[in-house]
């Protein structure tokens, strides 16, 4: 699908159906399209607990069952297909290779390297870590610079690249210093899943700084973006906050079930803590600060107590946690499913997101494609996007 035409459908979609995506269940004891979707509504309530777990495991099964209450929905299927890229052979790595890095990382580092292809021009690895990926690109012997804001990151990078015989040189710079962007020139730049503005920043800076060419997988993309999002390109109309970007990262595929119930408790604890604090404040929903995950693993009400004493609330010498508690469980199994109606949107908006960024780079002068690097099993931040100087 063209990008342009692709990014304009998703979003009018996204404009038409705002009131069902931006409110955030977690912060609202209602979201404000029930009144305008009764029958959505009462359906979504009535899921017993195992068709939930079904439908929050599988994208396409809850964007249909959604769809069958809202059908304008049912074109988000189209929209949000992304083709695989096209996977190029690499040279072999030695036995070494894999030294330091954990096996998924491993597996996402092969499959952008895959994707991008062996180099012709000098690499420059954006927001590096450790230089693993630069490493795998200069196996066929292209020249790589590793940017990386940590010195000991970077001073890691250097010691793996010199036991790999690799040309990689490692430099420690801010990537969003003019210093660190200036490096862009006269390479290929590459950014596995660097994050919100670092990756952005690449793109604003497209059209003066003489890459010739940009492989980026975005992540994170609520990191930076400050009170709102600034567009990439002159078509994006959306207005976003940073809690609205963060709806494109609520995917996840690498939790356990204990992990996932581990999560349900620590949500129920706060939802719990919330509501115990409307009731005696006599406030709406006002925001905290992250809990410690030690906290969540305690009695219910030994956390509230914490939580209590950090955000200056004075609590009753008699309370019936119990109730309380009951009351948070019953929250977090009605947030859960008002999200999972919310979430069919987060793919629409990612895509929105990558799109404006394609279309920054379109304007810059490059000639852009867009496909997904891996499965989502690996990753779900698994978008590529390629530009090369038109």
């Amino acid at each position: 699908m063209d990008l342009t035409d692709r990014f304009l459908a998703l979003q009018a979609l996204l404009e038409d159906y705002a009131e069902v995506w931006r409110p955030r269940p977690f912060c609202v004891d209602t979201p404000a399209w029930t009144p305008r979707f009764p029958a959505l509504q009462t359906a979504v309530l009535r899921l017993d607990e195992a068709e939930l777990v079904r439908l929050q495991a599988d994208e396409a099964a809850a964007l249909a069952w959604v769809s069958a209450q809202l059908p304008a929905l049912a074109v988000l299927a189209r929209l949000t297909v992304v083709e695989p890229c096209e996977r190029h052979a690499l040279p072999p790595c030695d036995a070494h290779f894999d030294w330091a890095i954990p096996g998924r990382k491993r597996e996402q580092i092969e499959a952008f390297a895959a994707a991008v292809g062996p180099m012709e021009v000098p690499v420059l690895e954006w927001c590096a870590g450790k230089g693993h990926l630069g490493r795998r690109l200069g196996a066929g012997g292209v020249a790589v610079t590793s940017l990386e804001i940590d010195p000991a990151l970077s001073a890691e990078c250097a010691r793996l690249a010199l036991r790999a015989r690799r040309v990689q040189h490692s430099v420690c710079a801010d990537a969003l210093s003019d210093a660190g962007q200036a490096r862009v020139a006269g390479h290929h730049v590459v950014a596995l899943h660097a994050c919100g503005e670092l990756h952005r920043s690449l793109v604003r800076r497209a059209a003066q700084g003489g890459a010739e060419g940009f492989s980026i997988a975005p992540c994170c993309y609520d990191r930076g973006v400050g009170e709102r999002y600034r567009p990439l390109s002159v078509t994006a109309a959306l207005d976003l906050d940073a809690g609205d970007l963060r709806l494109a990262l609520t995917d996840t595929v690498t939790a356990t079930g204990r992990e996932r119930r581990a999560q349900g408790q620590a949500r129920a604890y706060k939802l719990g803590f919330i509501a115990l604090r409307q009731a005696l404040e006599g406030s709406p929903y006002r925001p905290f600060r992250p809990v410690p995950a030690a906290w969540s693993r305690l009695a219910f009400d030994e956390f509230c107590r914490l939580l209590a004493a950090r955000e200056a609330l004075a609590l009753p010498d008699s309370l019936r946690w119990a109730d309380w508690l009951a009351i948070g469980w019953a929250r977090q199994a009605q947030v859960a499913r008002y999200e999972l109606v919310r979430h069919v949107f987060r793919r629409a908006l990612e895509l929105w997101l990558v799109g404006d960024l394609a279309l920054g780079l379109t304007a810059a002068g490059y000639r852009v494609r867009l496909g997904q690097f891996c499965d989502r099993a690996l990753t779900p931040r698994n978008l590529l996007v390629q530009a090369a100087r038109a």
